[in-house]
């Protein structure tokens, strides 16, 4: 296996053990240095619990030497970052982490890391992926990653109790966490009298500046006993456990809003059935695919189904469907069309932007519902750029046109107020035009009792 050319992006920071590409296949590569814990945790069967407990992403061993130990975990069809995590996903990722924590306190190990990048979904739920992310406890010894989960969890989950679920892209620009005198200076001051968020935000951020000049490393590491740990770890499963936050959102409830009636509803339904399941597609996204109501018509029969969507309550409704109705093939994430995140961390590229993992993850159909007219409209993206977008991860797409007579339509125009001349050009004509620079047209209808009209494109 040649690898030195073939290492992840993201795999440069843990002298443990790096991933790397061979061929199609993602493996990880263990160096000698953690040899021991590794052997340790495989032969006392912690990593047979945790994998049969659907905590930890499984894996086989591909290979041992001397030299190294290489494994191959499951592949994961699609990974999703922290900032794109509703508030519920991002409440259960944080709870597995302590989960995984507690346990392994129990069994004399610890996680050396707690960071968000550690967990992403795959089947439903949160998973644990750094299969090097665990160490020997050592007695009287406090948590090292303590400080790591309050920044990349606690921190932005107790923000967004005030401030609302935008606070989740700050992930974007702290890659390795919000700072903790970041979070104490953004939270009320009445949460200085929670018992939680004082001693684990408002107290060590006060900690934290007090030892800042500490440059030699002089400050004595405090002690702290197992059971001391335990605690904290219950103490905060407990509060993040009962996090809820209240916020009306414009598309939380976007389908008791639209002007469909009834039978254009289903009638949206059976052709979308109708047109995509004879492609026999393997994969599918549903941009803008609000709490998956569409993409579901068609999940029985698609083994990989992402559903992608600005409004967190949305994703958030979307993720509970999901867990309640098992479906382990949909995969809700939030994402601003009109914004897709960026490539962030070292040279950009430590975690990928949204578009290159849609390209590696190639979907055979997307769905663009209900959404070209806020892309052109409330963005004012032209209609050929708009196809250029599509086209640059998708094979075929199903679109949806709603002419300037649909009421949403009416709205948008209505908010241009003396600009809205300057938007003449949104009109069939036109976006056929643009859409068919990058596709071929397969089929279009007009969506009996809308204003609306329904495309199947095929890339060129």
């Amino acid at each position: 296996m040649t690898k030195k050319n073939n290492i992840h992006e993201a795999s440069f920071r843990d002298p443990s053990g790096y991933m790397f590409y061979d061929g199609d296949t993602l493996r990880r590569s263990i160096q000698p240095i953690y040899f021991p814990q590794y052997k340790k945790l495989t032969e006392s069967g912690f990593f047979a619990t945790l994998i049969k407990n659907e905590l930890l992403i499984s894996h086989t061993e591909t290979s041992i030497s001397d030299d190294e130990i290489i494994i191959t975990p499951e592949k994961i069809p699609f990974i999703t970052n922290p900032y794109e995590w509703s508030f519920e996903q991002y409440k259960q990722a944080a709870l597995l982490t302590l989960k995984i924590q507690k346990f392994a306190l129990s069994k004399g190990f610890i996680l050396k890391d707690a960071s968000a990048y550690n967990v992403t979904f795959h089947k439903g739920k949160p998973i644990f992926i750094d299969t090097l992310s665990f160490d020997f406890y050592e007695e009287n010894t406090p948590w090292r990653a303590y400080k790591q989960f309050i920044t990349h969890f606690l921190g932005p989950l107790a923000l967004v109790k005030y401030h609302g679920t935008e606070i989740f892209k700050m992930m974007q620009t702290h890659i390795d966490g919000i700072p903790v005198s970041l979070i104490s200076s953004l939270l009320p001051t009445r949460t200085k009298l929670s018992s939680v968020l004082y001693p684990n935000i408002h107290l060590l951020a006060k900690m934290e500046s007090k030892h800042n000049d500490d440059y030699k490393g002089e400050t004595k590491i405090a002690k702290l006993s197992k059971k001391a740990q335990e605690n904290i770890v219950e103490s905060l499963y407990n509060y993040i456990k009962k996090l809820e936050i209240r916020q009306t959102t414009e598309w939380g409830d976007y389908y008791a809003k639209t002007n469909y009636d009834s039978d254009a509803f289903s009638n949206k339904k059976e052709l979308i059935k109708d047109w995509v399941l004879p492609l026999r597609p393997k994969s599918l996204i549903d941009i803008g695919g609000n709490d998956g109501t569409f993409a579901r018509t068609v999940l029985p029969e698609i083994p990989n189904v992402l559903v992608t969507d600005i409004d967190s309550n949305a994703v958030d409704y979307n993720y509970l469907q999901v867990q309640k109705n098992k479906e382990e093939n949909m995969l809700p994430f939030v994402c601003d069309v009109l914004q897709p995140a960026p490539g962030i961390g070292f040279d950009n590229t430590e975690r990928n932007s949204l578009i290159v993992r849609l390209k590696e993850f190639a979907p055979d159909v997307t769905l663009a519902l209900a959404l070209i007219h806020h892309i052109t409209l409330s963005g004012n993206v032209p209609f050929e750029k708009s196809a250029s977008f599509f086209a640059s991860f998708s094979n075929y797409l199903l679109i949806e046109f709603p002419k300037r007579e649909d009421s949403w339509v009416e709205s948008l125009l209505v908010r241009k107020r003396e600009f809205i001349n300057h938007f003449d050009f949104y009109n069939e004509e036109n976006f056929e035009d643009g859409f068919g620079t990058y596709f071929t047209l397969e089929k279009k209808t007009r969506l009996e009792g809308t204003n609306r009209i329904m495309y199947l494109y095929k890339r060129k």
